[in-house]
């Protein structure tokens, strides 16, 4: 061997070092794209470490019908073209089984036509109802949507006597859908929306947007819609205006970060979530009270943190996916898709899911408990 080949063999060698064990022919492989960095990096990290966390578990006690989990996974760094680019890869290159991913909106959509094209089963960890609505025979979904999202804030400011709202709403994927469909149920509502502004995923001071909400005559409560560190920074400004009003937030900072991130200026603030934040308050005969203290203890052991809703999604997701993959005997993508179709009764972090091919997320309104932050933590609200 001359000298060339010896360097080549070497640099081979060095490479193969730095990456991930290649999955097996046998096993099943599950593919992500996750919004790991990026301002959507406090849901997307929880992800992934659920994910990875639960597929050693799995495996460790023996896989799915005797074969390994493979977790293949990208970061789309809240980016939904470069999430384009990972589900193809994760298609044709890397042939997964099925697909968990779209932390995002926007990736999500990215990458649904790929996966309809495909004939790939798809679970979006996405909040916005334009992923199952309508339906797609591929693409499915674990969180609640924002359309629930609306309708279990605005019957809770209607018992608070609030009928005059200001809606400021982020420019991405879900708080477009959020706004849209926020819209839409004040109207059926009853509730008048006042104003309506709007920020960028990135910006770094809503102020202005703030000073004009404040400005708006009658105005008597405040909803944001968006996700990720951006509602961190409207709820500072929020609070450094001096505005008084009760502020409302979507499920998309349902995380302990979004209290880090905001601070004591996140003190009475609302919004609705997955039971998973109040798992120790739940009554012992909720049948959701065994997997949501379970998942929240495992998780704080293994990476002494506080779970978030997002990761919960990404559970859900994952053991919809093996239950489906049990059902079906295997990995053939059609039958692991009408298995995924006939769920019924899987109790998960978010929800008893009762899905139908009308039906591809499989959650109702009584799955969204409504929350209220208190001395730094979530607190149920009656």
């Amino acid at each position: 061997m001359n000298k060339r080949h010896l360097l080549q063999a070497a640099a081979a060698l060095l490479l193969s070092a730095t990456l991930p064990a290649v999955a097996q022919a046998s096993d099943i492989r599950i593919g992500a794209v996750l919004s790991v960095t990026g301002p959507a990096a406090f849901l997307g990290d929880p992800e992934l470490k659920t994910l990875q966390m639960y597929v050693e578990r799995i495996n460790a006690a023996g896989g799915v019908q005797g074969r390994k989990l493979a977790l293949v996974h990208y970061d789309d760094a809240s980016d939904a073209n470069k999430a384009n680019g990972f589900g193809k890869r994760l298609i044709e290159s890397d042939q997964v089984d099925l697909i968990i991913g779209g932390t995002t909106t926007g990736a999500t959509m990215a990458m649904a036509p790929l996966v309809e094209k495909a004939g790939v089963p798809f679970i979006s960890l996405a909040g916005a109802v334009a992923v199952v609505e309508p339906v797609k025979r591929w693409v499915f979904k674990t969180p609640h949507t924002d359309r629930m999202a609306a309708e279990k804030i605005f019957a809770d400011m209607k018992k608070r006597g609030l009928s005059k709202v200001a809606l400021l709403s982020e420019t991405s994927g879900f708080g477009q859908s959020g706004r849209k469909e926020t819209q839409a149920v004040a109207q059926k509502m009853g509730i008048e929306l006042v104003a309506d502004e709007t920020y960028g995923a990135r910006d770094a001071d809503m102020t202005a947007q703030l000073t004009k909400i404040k400005a708006v005559p009658g105005v008597q409560a405040v909803l944001v819609f968006g996700l990720g560190q951006g509602p961190a920074v409207v709820t500072r400004n929020y609070a450094q205006l001096g505005i008084k009003l009760p502020l409302y937030q979507s499920h998309g900072v349902a995380s302990e970060e979004f209290i880090k991130l905001a601070g004591k200026a996140a003190e009475g603030a609302r919004l609705p979530a997955a039971s998973l934040l109040v798992a120790d308050t739940l009554p012992a005969n909720d049948p959701q009270k065994p997997v949501v203290t379970g998942y929240a203890k495992a998780y704080k052991e293994k990476y002494k943190e506080d779970v978030s809703t997002f990761g919960g999604h990404a559970l859900d997701a994952l053991m919809l996916s093996v239950e489906a993959i049990r059902k079906a005997g295997g990995t053939d993508k059609a039958k692991v898709r009408d298995a995924l179709e006939a769920t019924r009764g899987f109790v998960g972090t978010g929800g008893v899911v009762n899905m139908s091919a009308a039906d591809h997320m499989g959650l109702d309104l009584s799955a969204f408990r409504m929350l209220e932050i208190r001395n730094g933590d979530w607190q149920l609200v009656n």
